[in-house]
């Protein structure tokens, strides 16, 4: 609080400080509860109350006042955060998808390689069984070749002892 709203406060609670003291300090009426203050001194005070409370007033409708700016401008910060952290939060959802995305197209195109390499190399299995064949075909006519050739030899040069 500023020095002024202090002052008007305590001026204020000053005035009411007084009233209650005339009535406390006041003669009391014989067999009653009933006390004789003096009118224009109360009146005075009242006086005095009245014209701090406006004062007083106006300070507390400051106060609220600030109060409830400070409250709209806090108000606004949060939802401020709150939307940059929504942001934020669909930016990583997004960024997870993409990542995630990424990691299947790589297993996908990995699959795909294996696949591709495992049926090159049954071609290539294949292909070489198949010339190995054809290898072993012509071997067999040579080696008939050869022992027909042999045989033929073998009976030019007659029984052998």
């Amino acid at each position: 609080m500023s020095e002024e709203q202090n002052e008007r406060t305590a001026g204020v609670a000053g005035v009411l400080d007084a009233i209650e003291e005339a009535v406390v300090t006041a003669r009391s009426m014989p067999m009653s509860s009933s006390v004789i203050v003096s009118r224009p001194e109360l009146l005075a005070l009242v006086e005095q109350v009245r014209e701090a409370l406006p004062a007083q007033l106006d300070a507390a409708d400051e106060v609220i006042a600030d109060a409830d700016a400070a409250r709209a401008a806090a108000h606004e910060e949060a939802l401020a955060v709150l939307s940059r952290a929504r942001a934020q939060a669909a930016a990583l959802v997004e960024a997870d998808a993409v990542v995630v995305a990424a990691r299947e197209h790589a297993a996908q195109l990995l699959d795909e390689a294996r696949a591709e390499a495992d049926g090159l190399r049954r071609e290539a299995d294949d292909y070489c069984d198949r010339r190995l064949a054809d290898f072993e075909i012509d071997l067999g006519k040579v080696l008939s070749q050869v022992q027909a050739g042999r045989a033929k030899l073998a009976g030019r040069l007659g029984p052998t002892v």
